[in-house]
């Protein structure tokens, strides 16, 4: 098996670490990959407030198209060691999905591999990060009057990205489709939600879309479990749908940190 890494950030992502793009592909030659996606936070639309307390979810535009010169050229200097590609994790944003459109035809062209993630959540009326705090999460729970709600609303938004028209750069993976379980061990739903996830799957391999597999929730202490977990990953795979690994490095440690978790599912490439 070819050892791919989809889902690492970089210095430009505000929250972060300083670590160079250099010191992430030196990391993944370390660990025996054959290649690995930068996949920074793409702008928020201009017309969009970052609900994040600290507003620090995106790279500013103003970055942006030095992060795409700054991946190319890391691409051309390891071209013989290591592939690398250039992407996006987009943000999917109910009612915005013209301005993320324009975005993607934009830079769309410029971009080897991209995810399409929910992080936002319109609740009546006002956009709220659902993955910031579990304080901040218990918030939306009570404005939406339980927890369960507000998994309900996560599932219902990312059916919503998978279906939504966002012209032809639209990313073909969907991002960790079960983070609305990142605060699970203290902020905990009543059900799984298996029917909701369920159709999602189906809805994913209808599209013929790919999944990120992230590892990045079993390095959380409230949640301890894969983006979708073990058996929900399996299950994908039985669909055909392919599982792209994704370590969701912000810290070139974590690439290898990720791998030293991987349980042998069988995974794709980008």
């Amino acid at each position: 098996m070819l050892k791919y890494d989809g889902h690492i950030h970089t210095p430009f992502c505000p929250h972060g670490t300083k670590d160079e793009l250099n010191r992430y592909c030196e990391q993944a030659i370390k660990e025996g990959l054959s290649g690995i996606s930068f996949t920074e936070h793409a702008p928020l639309p201009d017309n969009f407030d970052d609900p994040a307390p600290t507003q620090d979810s995106a790279m500013p535009k103003s970055q942006l198209y030095q992060y795409i010169e700054e991946v190319q050229a890391i691409r051309t200097q390891y071209k013989d060691q290591l592939t690398v590609g250039i992407g996006l994790e987009v943000d999917f944003i109910e009612g915005y999905e013209a301005e993320v459109s324009t975005l993607l035809n934009e830079v769309g062209p410029m971009l080897t591999d991209s995810i399409l993630s929910v992080h936002f959540l319109k609740v009546h009326d006002q956009y709220m990060c659902m993955d910031f705090s579990p304080e901040l999460f218990q918030e939306i729970a009570e404005a939406l009057g339980s927890v369960d709600a507000v998994h309900q609303l996560y599932y219902q938004t990312v059916q919503k990205s998978i279906q939504a028209d966002l012209g032809p750069y639209k990313p073909k993976r969907i991002g960790h489709i079960t983070l609305a379980n990142k605060f699970h061990k203290k902020v905990r739903p009543t059900r799984l939600f298996t029917n909701e996830i369920n159709k999602l799957l189906l809805e994913i391999k209808e599209h013929g879309y790919a999944l990120d597999y992230n590892l990045a929730g079993l390095r959380k202490p409230l949640c301890k479990e894969s983006y979708p977990p073990y058996d929900i990953a399996v299950q994908a795979s039985g669909l055909g749908i392919p599982l792209i690994f994704g370590s969701d490095s912000h810290q070139a440690k974590e690439v290898s940190i990720a791998w030293s978790e991987y349980n042998g599912i069988p995974l794709s490439t980008p």
